[in-house]
């Protein structure tokens, strides 16, 4: 890969509040500037609504299927995707493209939720708490898309686990690394040698720190987050990222200083974007 390529996907998936939107929006200038390219936007928001997981399956199908047709054809082209959303679920068709393209590649799942919900486990019916249970194929979602092996992703940072949850991600393989156990030398190893793309939904920082939903306590502070991704891409191929759920303030000011420390946050990774350690060998 030689490059990058920033797209803000404003459709909405399983999206209560518009902030989220609002947050991609903000965040997307910011982020392709350093790179030194444009952003494209895809699509356009729809009015929030609190509804079932399966009327926001069928609602946004068109968006699910936008989202890894996007990735898809960034990863074709030699880019690496650089996807902004409001919601996980943009996840059940973005990861499945990334084991398309990049079989090689492990997936960095960074919440602090585990979002491994299938529909007959789940107790919030919420499918923003669903996708990477469909994406890694404990569900099917009826996308045609494929799924990633559960074995290629690392989930960390979370702290919130149903019992359930936890114990069909102990079935399926996937490399659990808890709350603040992130910190410890041992979680980069949990990545090996292998390329990445990472999912950074920013609950995983804790209470306060930025404008989430969900807010959980006992997580990241902004710059012990921004350390590790540092540590993440030293050195490693970072094959592209999705960021979601920045729920930008409606206040202009309020929103650029949450946009700031975002991009802050996730520098290290359009650092390694720039240099170039995403070029595969």
């Amino acid at each position: 890969m030689s490059g990058a390529r920033v797209i803000t996907l404003p459709c909405r998936t399983s999206d209560r509040v518009l902030d989220g939107t609002r947050g991609a929006a903000a965040l997307a200038p910011m982020l392709a500037e350093p790179l030194g390219i444009e952003q494209h936007t895809i699509g356009s928001a729809s009015a929030p609504v609190v509804a079932p997981w399966t009327d926001d399956l069928e609602a946004s199908r068109g968006c699910l299927l936008e989202a890894g047709g996007q990735v898809e054809d960034a990863m074709n082209a030699g880019l690496a995707p650089v996807l902004l959303h409001a919601e996980c679920s943009v996840a059940l068709s973005t990861l499945p493209a990334i084991a398309r393209t990049r079989p090689d590649a492990r997936v960095l799942w960074l919440d602090a939720h585990g979002d491994y919900n299938p529909p007959d486990t789940t107790s919030s019916g919420y499918l923003g708490g669903m996708g990477l249970a469909g994406a890694c194929g404990e569900w099917d979602a009826d996308l045609d898309v494929g799924f990633v092996d559960p074995k290629r992703v690392v989930l960390a940072g979370s702290r919130d686990l149903d019992p359930s949850e936890r114990e069909l991600i102990d079935n399926a393989g996937v490399t659990l690394v808890e709350g603040r156990e992130i910190l410890g030398d041992g979680f980069v190893d949990a990545l090996g040698d292998a390329p990445a793309y990472i999912h950074l939904d920013l609950d995983v920082l804790t209470e306060g720190e930025l404008p989430v939903q969900f807010p959980t306590k006992d997580g990241l502070e902004i710059a012990e987050l921004r350390e590790l991704l540092g540590r993440v891409a030293a050195g490693r191929e970072v094959v592209g990222f999705e960021l979601t759920n920045f729920q930008a303030p409606i206040d202009e000011l309020e929103r650029a200083l949450g946009a700031t420390a975002v991009k802050r946050v996730v520098e290290p990774l359009l650092d390694a974007l720039k240099e170039g350690s995403n070029v595969t060998g």
